[in-house]
């Protein structure tokens, strides 16, 4: 079962993620943050969820809404 059908709520249209989840449900930096971002808003996604870590002034493409999240849960809460 996924999340979205649990929450009987869909994920947001535009919506793309990126980040390691840990054994404890944190989720924890990637590397080339800004890379992803770019390539991500080249596909046409408009909304990113990504690791706290990895949200940085100015790293985000113009018009990309990029949302920090530090466990699972703030990650399912951010993508509905």
């Amino acid at each position: 079962m996924d999340a979205s059908s649990l929450r009987n709520r869909p994920v947001q249209p535009g919506t793309v993620v990126f980040g390691e989840v840990g054994l404890a449900g944190e989720i924890r930096a990637t590397s080339h943050a800004p890379l992803r971002l770019r390539e991500a808003a080249q596909l046409g996604f408009v909304r990113c969820v990504v690791p706290e870590g990895n949200v940085a002034a100015g790293d985000a493409p113009k018009g990309m809404d990029v949302v920090g999240v530090r466990t699972v849960g703030e990650a399912l809460d951010a993508l509905m």
